[in-house]
């Protein structure tokens, strides 16, 4: 348990000692424990009143999340798709990137690159209509993850519009967040080295 009552005296990084890390690891860590909860409320924040879509974002993932789920993706999958679009919340534009680096300590390789590739993959059924060039997914046609992409996107993500479907409530994935986001991989620096 960390010392609250001591104020740190380093006013830089070089001048921190190792006692000083170890207690922002400490900090750092209880912190980390309430990732899941901070999730949860993002979602809940794309709860809009309006929209243009048949569905709001929120509804949109759940939505999403129940199509994996009731299709028998793996956790992981149900779980990419609960919270692809969660980082509309802070970057619309290319809220796939954002949520795809959240992810990156958590997820496989796979679940991370359709998070991070799946406005492109989306694309397909609009960009033609906006200007945009409906095939763009295919510059990752050499991906080993670019058919779990298109499947991502054409089942669970691109036809969770229904204001019909029976989606399950968000309570049903907290779990699914829990142990998904419950294996740290921890700081992803202290896994950098000089060489390759």
């Amino acid at each position: 348990m960390q010392d609250r009552t001591h104020k740190p005296k380093w006013t830089s990084f070089e001048e921190a000692t190792e006692a000083d890390w170890q207690a922002v690891m400490d900090y750092e860590e209880a912190f980390n424990a309430g990732l899941v909860d901070r999730i949860l409320a993002m979602l809940k924040s794309l709860d809009e009143d309006w929209t243009p879509y048949p569905v709001n974002r929120y509804q949109h993932s759940l939505q999403a999340a129940s199509r994996a789920y009731e299709d028998g993706a793996d956790e992981e999958i149900v779980v990419a798709a609960l919270i692809h679009d969660i980082g509309d919340i802070l970057s619309p534009y290319n809220h796939g990137e954002l949520a795809a680096a959240m992810v990156r300590p958590y997820m496989s390789e796979k679940a991370r690159w359709i998070i991070e590739h799946h406005c492109v993959f989306q694309g397909y059924y609009y960009n033609h209509m906006l200007g945009g060039d409906r095939h763009a997914r295919d510059r990752y046609r050499d991906s080993p993850h670019y058919d779990d992409a298109v499947y991502f996107c054409h089942h669970y993500d691109q036809k969770a519009f229904d204001p019909d479907y029976p989606s399950k409530p968000l309570a049903f994935f907290e779990p699914m967040l829990r142990r998904v986001f419950g294996k740290s991989g921890g700081h992803l620096e202290l896994a950098e080295t000089a060489s390759d």
